[in-house]
C-alpha cells in the first residue's frame, strides 16, 4: 500500500447533455485534469448523476420521478465509462452518486472504481427529508469499507457525514480516509455537512474529503441549485493543520481541490496523539452508564 497518497476532491457543476458522448467527454476531461496534477484519487459529489437526467428532456427532467428513472436507466454505461477512465489513468475515482433501483424505489449509490474495474458501491444510510417525503429514496443496507491500495476507505453520502456511529463502524475496522460526497441547496445545509465530516476527522484522527455539487441545474428536478466548497480535512493535531483544513477550494467555484495525505502521519496520531480520540472512544460507554444527574434551580 502507498504511505503518500494525492487525493483530489471535485466542485462539480451540472451540464445539460443532448448525448451520452457529451457527458463522456465532460468526465474524461475531469478525470484527465485531476490524474494529470497526480491524483490518485479522484471524488466525485453526491447526486452528481443527475445530469444525465437532460438525455431525457426537459420534460423527463423537470419530474421526481421521471428524473430519477432516466439517470437509473444510464448506470451501466456509467459504470463502463469510469471503470475504463480509471484503468486508462491507473487512479481511483468515487463516481458521482445517483439512484439505482435495487428494489421498487431507488437507492443513493456511490460507486469507487479502480485500475481493475468496478470495486463496489456505497448506498445513503441517512435519508433527507426531501429523499424521504418528496423523492422517495430509500437508505441502503449497511456500510462497506474498500481496502485499496491507497488505504482503507469508507464512505459517507453528504447526511451521513452528520451521523458519528456510522463512521466510527467504519474507523473501528480500520477505515483511514472517509469520502463526503456532498449535495447541497444552501449555505447552511453545506456547513451541516463540512462541520459534520470536520468532526468526523477529529473523533476518528483520520482523512475527509468533501466533494460537493456547485452551481444552477435549473432545469432538473432536486438539484436545481448547489452550494459549497471542496475540502479535505484532517484532525487538528501535532504534525497537521491548526484549523483541520489540509486544503480548501473557492466558494462555489468548480475544479478540483488537491491534498497529499500521508497513512504513517494517521497511524502516528491515532497512536501518540497530542489528544487519543480515536483511541479513547470506548470510554464514553462507561460514562454514559452512570445514571444522569439532573439538577433543578
Amino acid at each position: 500500500m502507498s504511505d503518500q497518497v494525492t487525493i483530489a476532491a471535485a466542485a462539480y457543476p451540472l451540464d445539460w447533455f443532448d448525448s451520452f458522448g457529451a457527458y463522456e467527454a465532460k468526465i474524461a476531461r475531469w478525470v484527465a485534469e485531476a490524474a494529470g496534477q497526480g491524483a490518485a484519487l479522484l471524488v466525485f459529489p453526491e447526486y452528481g448523476a443527475m445530469e444525465l437526467a437532460s438525455l431525457g428532456g426537459k420534460a423527463v427532467a423537470a419530474d421526481l420521478e421521471g428524473a430519477l428513472r432516466e439517470v437509473a436507466r444510464h448506470r451501466p454505461a456509467v459504470d463502463a465509462l469510469h471503470a475504463r477512465l480509471a484503468a486508462a489513468h491507473g487512479v481511483h475515482i468515487l463516481g458521482g452518486s445517483g439512484p439505482v433501483y435495487a428494489g421498487e424505489r431507488p437507492v443513493n449509490r456511490a460507486t469507487l472504481y479502480g485500475p481493475d474495474g468496478v470495486i463496489g458501491h456505497q448506498d445513503k444510510q441517512m435519508m433527507t427529508r426531501f429523499e424521504r417525503e418528496d423523492w422517495d429514496v430509500v437508505a441502503g443496507a449497511g456500510l462497506t469499507l474498500f481496502e485499496t491500495p491507497l488505504g482503507k476507505i469508507g464512505v459517507v453520502i453528504c447526511y451521513d457525514s452528520e451521523f458519528p456511529l456510522l463512521s466510527r463502524q467504519l474507523a473501528e475496522a480500520g477505515c483511514e480516509i472517509l469520502l463526503a460526497p456532498s449535495c447541497t441547496e444552501t449555505w447552511a445545509g453545506f456547513t451541516r455537512v463540512r462541520v459534520g465530516a470536520m468532526a468526523r476527522a477529529l473523533e476518528n484522527q483520520c482523512v475527509a474529503v468533501h466533494a460537493p455539487l456547485v452551481g444552477k441545474a435549473e432545469w432538473c428536478v432536486g438539484v436545481e441549485e448547489n452550494t459549497g466548497r471542496a475540502a479535505l480535512y484532517g484532525p487538528p493535531d501535532r504534525g497537521w493543520p491548526d484549523t483541520g483544513i489540509l486544503a480548501e477550494g473557492g466558494a462555489d467555484v468548480p475544479g478540483w481541490t488537491f491534498a497529499t495525505i500521508s497513512r504513517a502521519q494517521i497511524a502516528e496520531t491515532r497512536a501518540d496523539g497530542v489528544v487519543l480520540n480515536h483511541r479513547d472512544w470506548a470510554e464514553q460507554a462507561e460514562k454514559v452508564a452512570v445514571p444522569l444527574v439532573q439538577l433543578k434551580s
